[in-house]
C-alpha cells in the first residue's frame, strides 16, 4: 500500500507586482515502511496547567493515529525528552540503544526565523499554574499513548533517532506532538536538525499544539497564535499534512 500526502507550504511570489505569501500544495507518496512518525514531549504533566490540558486533550487522537500507521508498517519514535530514566528496562528504549549514535551531518542550510508569536514568559495561558514556571515536573510520556513494545522506538537524543531514520531507510519524517514554537522545531531530534541533515520532513499539523500567552504579542487567542506558528513552519521549515491523511 501507499500513502498518498498533500503536503502543504507555502513560498513568496509576486502578485500584481507586490510580494505575497502564496500557499502551495504538493502530492508525495510513500509507502508506510518509509515513514518515521516522531512523537514529540507528549509528556504526562506540565508546569503549565494550560499545556497540559490541551496534551491530554490530543494524546487520544494522537494514540488513534499512531495505531493505525504502526498496523501500516509505519516506525514510531516516542521522544518524552528528559524522561530516559523512566524508560530505562522498556524494549522500546533498549531497541533505540542498540544502534550506535551517528552524527547528524549539516548538508541542508536551514534557516533560523524569529516565531511569530512572543514566547518570552514561557507560554503560560492558565491563570494559575500547577507548578512552578521552567520546573521539569514531567516523569513519562502521556500513557495513553500507546507504545508497542515490540516495535516502538524510545529516544530523546538526535544521534540515536538520526541512526534509526537512516538504518531503516525512512524518506519522510513525520511530526506530532508539542509545542510548535519550541520542542517540535529545536530538540536534537526535531524538524529544523532532520532538515539540516538532509532529511525530508513534515508536521501533522492537527496534532500538535503552541506554548503561547494571548497577553504576549501579537495578541491574538491561543488558538490563532497556534494556527500562526504552523504557518510560520510551512514557510520556512517543512511542509505540513493532515492526521487524516494517515
Amino acid at each position: 500500500m501507499q500513502y498518498e500526502f498533500t503536503l502543504h507550504s507555502a513560498n513568496l511570489a509576486y502578485e500584481d507586482g507586490l510580494r505575497v505569501w502564496q500557499g502551495n500544495d504538493r502530492k508525495a507518496q510513500f509507502r508506510p515502511e518509509e515513514i518515521a512518525i516522531v512523537v514529540v514531549d507528549m509528556w504526562d504533566r506540565h508546569w503549565s496547567a494550560g499545556a497540559t490540558r490541551r496534551a491530554a486533550a490530543l494524546a487520544p487522537q494522537m494514540d488513534a493515529i499512531l495505531r493505525r500507521a504502526r498496523q501500516d508498517g509505519a516506525l514510531i519514535i516516542h521522544a518524552p525528552s528528559d524522561c530516559m530514566e523512566f524508560y530505562a528496562d522498556h524494549p522500546a528504549r533498549k531497541r533505540a540503544l542498540a544502534l550506535a549514535p551517528l552524527p547528524l551531518p549539516n548538508v541542508v542550510e536551514v534557516p533560523d526565523v524569529p516565531a511569530p508569536v512572543d514566547a518570552g514568559d514561557g507560554g503560560s495561558d492558565s491563570e494559575r499554574d500547577d507548578f512552578e514556571a521552567n520546573t521539569n515536573v514531567w516523569v513519562r510520556q502521556n500513557p495513553a499513548i500507546f507504545i508497542d513494545e515490540a516495535r516502538d522506538l524510545i529516544s530523546d537524543n538526535g544521534e540515536l533517532v538520526y541512526a534509526h531514520l537512516r538504518a531503516r531507510g525512512i524518506a519522510l519524517v513525520l511530526y506530532v506532538g508539542v509545542h510548535t514554537n519550541m520542542c517540535i522545531l529545536g530538540r536534537s531530534f526535531a524538524i529544523k536538525a532532520m532538515r539540516r541533515a538532509g532529511l525530508q520532513t513534515a508536521l501533522v499539523c492537527d496534532l500538535t499544539d503552541a506554548m503561547y500567552n494571548p497577553a504576549r504579542p501579537p495578541y491574538v487567542s491561543h488558538a490563532e497564535g497556534t494556527r500562526l506558528v504552523i504557518a510560520h513552519i510551512e514557510k520556512f521549515y517543512c511542509p505540513t499534512i493532515t492526521s487524516d491523511q494517515l
